[in-house]
């Protein structure tokens, strides 16, 4: 995969010429056509431009959209805990709130960023939601916090800092994060599909191993059976070099899963209480807007000062680098950033990923932000902002027609996590593994991702890493001001615990 962008710095639809024969659209002769000749869809969206077609960024789009639509299901799941006064949001209100901010900032992320990302509530904003600050207040304050941290990004944006974060970031890392969100969207999926478990209570340094293959060492159930088709499949397609691999790859295992379940007489159960490949009552849904606009601001003070710091911080970071993550490795995956590793329009999608926090609190949703998923529809060719908004017209219509969402069983949806995770390993080239230097804050970066389950952790670690390092070289000077303050904020972020502590926050 080239880190070679095929869009340069300041060209317009003018400069179509020709284009690398590996880089064309499918189907394309070598002489594009000019400027006057697209459709208007294609000049919006610079599709020529960026090697693409229109059929493939649709197709990228639909495909992004399933490897996501889980969040449909499970960010209700999270934020139905009770607030600090016992009362809990509604699930069909939460439902609604989840699909309306997925399409509308996914929408505007392809119309203005015009970047292949599709946002949603982000699970680690949603759990530091549910698990941390609605303890601490009503559930209305709750997502003012939310509108305060989205509005905090968006003035880091705003100010030029966020970007001049991203682009101080060595490239080698940039790299790094990129195989590391490779290796935890693998995870994740082996995880939703039940191929690896976890083993509560057997951990740690006394335990056997944190984690197993399926349940007890063994492949079990009909639904892991079905994973393991889908990727096998998913993998032959690619071999084969199938325009469309992964998207047909999901339709395929969910006709087989359908198959499997409805003769292996299967209960919503077997699907681990999710996406079960069975239809049952009306294809349509009334959407329930009750919780749009429940947000106040009025409780905060009597959590304390030093504890709404403390959950905003915690928010900002959660939201802020996550996100820093997976737009740089999308983007490298992508080919739209250059040979430094910086991406053309950066600020932008950043602008909107941030507005997306405030968004999701005004909705009732939680912080929306980039989801990695979108590396499902890169992989199936999505490479401008047309894909995002069929993602955002797919959530659109599942404010009306949620039952379908949920025919792709979550074990379907995940093969396509694993394949993305072995197309992003292919970074590995462009580390020189004999530089210790290198090598170090790039393996941290990498291996903390999916062993920490938090983009953060990998992202801090490999950062703090690098900047002790190239001081111990004396080299501190080659860091950069701004390196040495972002080293800080995450020694900061690893040592919150003991500073809460400290600072007498419960």
């Amino acid at each position: 995969m080239t880190q070679q962008s095929t869009e340069p710095r300041g060209a317009d639809d003018a400069d179509a010429g020709t284009l690398p024969q590996g880089l064309r659209p499918e189907g394309a002769p070598n002489s594009l056509r000019s400027p006057a000749d697209r459709s208007w869809l294609d000049r919006y969206f610079h599709i020529t431009k960026r090697g693409s077609t229109i059929g493939r960024e649709v197709r990228g789009g639909i495909t992004t959209f399933m490897a996501m639509a889980y969040i449909i299901l499970l960010n209700p799941v999270i934020l139905s805990v009770p607030d600090a006064n016992g009362a809990r949001l509604d699930g069909d209100q939460l439902t609604t709130a989840t699909v309306f901010a997925a399409a509308a900032t996914t929408i505007v992320m392809g119309l203005m960023g015009n970047v292949p990302l599709a946002l949603a509530a982000g699970l680690s904003v949603s759990a530091v939601m549910a698990f941390q600050v609605a303890p601490e207040m009503s559930w209305e304050n709750a997502m003012g916090m939310c509108v305060i941290y989205g509005a905090v990004i968006v003035l880091l944006v705003v100010t030029g800092l966020r970007e001049l974060i991203m682009n101080a970031i060595p490239l080698a890392l940039k790299h790094a994060i990129t195989m590391g969100i490779g290796l935890f969207v693998c995870l994740i999926g082996l995880v939703q599909a039940g191929f690896v478990t976890s083993m509560p209570g057997e951990g740690g340094i006394a335990g056997a191993k944190p984690i197993q293959l399926g349940t007890h060492d063994m492949l079990t159930g009909w639904p892991v059976l079905c994973f393991s088709v889908t990727v096998l499949l998913i993998f032959l397609l690619q071999v084969r070099k199938v325009p469309g691999a992964i998207l047909i790859g999901i339709v395929g295992g969910t006709l087989f899963a359908a198959v499997v379940h409805q003769f292996a007489g299967l209960d919503k159960a077997a699907w681990g209480g999710l996406n079960a490949p069975e239809l049952t009552g009306s294809i349509v849904s009334s959407p329930d807007f009750g919780l749009f606009g429940s947000v106040s601001f009025d409780g905060m003070a009597d959590v304390g000062g030093i504890t709404v710091g403390v959950i905003v911080f915690t928010l900002v970071l959660a939201g802020f680098f996550d996100a820093m993550g997976t737009i740089i490795g999308i983007g490298q995956q992508a080919n739209l950033a250059d040979s430094t590793g910086k991406m053309p329009g950066l600020n932008k999608a950043l602008a909107i990923d941030g507005a997306g926090g405030a968004i999701g609190g005004f909705t009732g949703a939680s912080g929306q932000t980039v989801f990695v998923e979108s590396t499902a529809g890169v992989g199936d060719g999505a490479r401008t902002g047309l894909a995002s908004v069929v993602t955002g017209l797919a959530f659109t219509l599942c404010l009306f027609f949620t039952p379908l969402a949920q025919l792709i069983p979550t074990q379907v949806a995940a093969a396509a996590l694993v394949v993305i995770g072995s197309m992003m390993m292919s970074n590995a080239k462009h580390i020189d593994w004999n530089d210790s230097a290198t090598a170090i804050p790039v393996f941290l970066t990498t291996v903390l991702m999916p062993f920490t389950y938090s983009i953060t952790a990998g992202i801090a670690a490999g950062v703090i890493a690098h900047v002790l390092i190239k001081a111990v070289q004396g080299r501190a000077r080659d860091v950069g001001w701004l390196m040495w303050i972002l080293s800080a904020v995450f020694l900061a972020y690893f040592a919150l615990n003991s500073i809460e502590g400290w600072l007498g926050v419960k």
